[in-house]
């Protein structure tokens, strides 16, 4: 017998429904190790609250996720035959210690590095074949609409300069983005100069044809947050069009954790008297790291969480939010590809350590996070979130089906673990 997933539970306008949990994950390449951690002890927590069964994907009614953390989340909400999960958190660290040195293959020596240097002027670090058929091989043809919670992953389709959500909230009004997760993977994971970019083709039921020419989501949403959180709003209007206005109170009803990939800000490796002097190539390739991108995707990321920090705050819903980010990386640990087993294994320290620091913020004049005060530890902040998910009810469920219809209607009755 299983619980029931919160992705069942009906989402409704925040004045009369219940929690609405929010799971967003950064994209950073091999950084992903970071997330996978810090996930695998949520769900330990969620494990020890309601049984060894419990999974992430049945607590949170959105899992948003870009280019890596796009990859996490269809691996915590595609379904297996049983459908359940595909993936328990746990398992997803060892999937990235297994993978990452094949998906991005390390030139050893000078002639490696010449060799690796001579091919991104050609085209992408790495022809990204191994990744693919990697995803293929997991995902199979698992579709968008079949995830066992409600998802959003970012990708940007360069062929008409926008970005492409691909959201579950989305499909019915827009079947043509009914992806195969696969697909979807590959797209938002496309970091430019490191993996090709991808196409692909969707047919809908009226045989319309859509194209897709998708990069990295990191372009438009590294952090995915603000996203998701627009994306159920969004559907809360559609459903709700009388709802108005959001009362202070409303924001308290979203329950948000967003995890971080790290960062190397405290390094502070560019300053203007350097770049100064650089042109095309060097913006584009400056060490090991690719300047202009590391820029973008950066912005990106604290600008979401300026955002959602200032509403949160100003409606006086903050403990509702936790954001858990390392500003602390330095030299290869910040890279999103040198998956040599050193590094990787560096990676796991990181995210073991970062579980024992203290919650913090981004200071928005210095850029570096700062501790909150009495805000405990990322485990213990984890801990009482854990605790507020089993306050929404518990289910017991002879067979899954996924919902359908207004996920706006009548609530259900929550029963209160004993």
């Amino acid at each position: 017998m299983h619980r029931i997933p919160s992705s069942l539970l009906p989402i409704h306008a925040p004045t009369y429904g219940n929690l609405i949990t929010v799971l967003s994950i950064d994209g950073g390449g091999i950084r992903g190790i970071i997330p996978a951690t810090i996930l695998a002890f949520l769900e330990t927590q969620l494990q020890e609250l309601d049984g060894e069964d419990a999974r992430l994907a049945d607590y949170f009614d959105v899992i948003a996720g870009t280019s890596t953390g796009g990859l996490i989340t269809a691996m915590l909400t595609a379904p297996n035959e049983d459908n359940r999960p595909l993936f328990a958190a746990k398992d997803i660290k060892q999937f990235y210690l297994d993978h990452c040195p094949k998906i991005f293959p390390q030139q050893k020596g000078i002639w490696g590095s010449i060799r690796k240097m001579w091919r991104s002027f050609k085209g992408p670090k790495y022809d990204g074949k191994y990744f693919n058929w990697l995803v293929r091989d997991k995902l199979g043809e698992t579709k968008l609409h079949d995830t066992l919670s409600h998802v959003v992953i970012p990708t940007f389709d360069i062929k008409r300069l926008q970005p492409t959500i691909f959201s579950t909230y989305e499909v019915k009004r827009s079947p043509y983005l009914d992806a195969s997760l696969a697909d979807i993977c590959i797209s938002t994971s496309a970091a430019p100069t490191y993996l090709p970019c991808h196409y692909f083709e969707i047919k809908d039921h009226e045989g319309t044809i859509r194209d897709f020419h998708l990069v990295d989501g990191g372009i438009a949403a590294n952090n995915p947050a603000l996203v998701a959180i627009t994306q159920v709003t969004k559907q809360i209007f559609d459903e709700n069009p009388d709802f108005f206005p959001i009362m202070p109170m409303d924001c308290g009803r979203f329950l948000v954790i967003s995890i971080g990939t790290g960062s190397p800000k405290i390094e502070q490796k560019y300053d203007a008297e350097e770049a100064a002097k650089w042109g095309t190539l060097s913006w584009f390739l400056h060490g090991c790291s690719v300047p202009l991108v590391d820029m973008f995707t950066q912005a990106s990321v604290d600008m979401v969480d300026f955002h959602i920090s200032v509403l949160f705050r100003a409606l006086h819903s903050e403990k509702t939010y936790l954001r858990i980010q390392d500003d602390t990386l330095t030299g290869k640990e910040s890279s999103v590809h040198i998956a040599t087993g050193e590094n990787l294994d560096r990676l796991v320290q990181i995210s073991e350590r970062l579980l024992k620091k203290p919650v913090s913020r981004v200071n928005f004049e210095t850029g570096l996070c700062e501790p909150v005060e009495n805000g405990g530890t990322n485990e213990e902040a984890l801990r009482k979130f854990a605790k507020c998910f089993l306050k929404r009810g518990d289910f017991e469920r002879p067979n899954y089906q996924k919902p359908t219809g207004n996920l706006f209607a009548e609530p259900v009755q929550l029963h209160n673990r004993r």
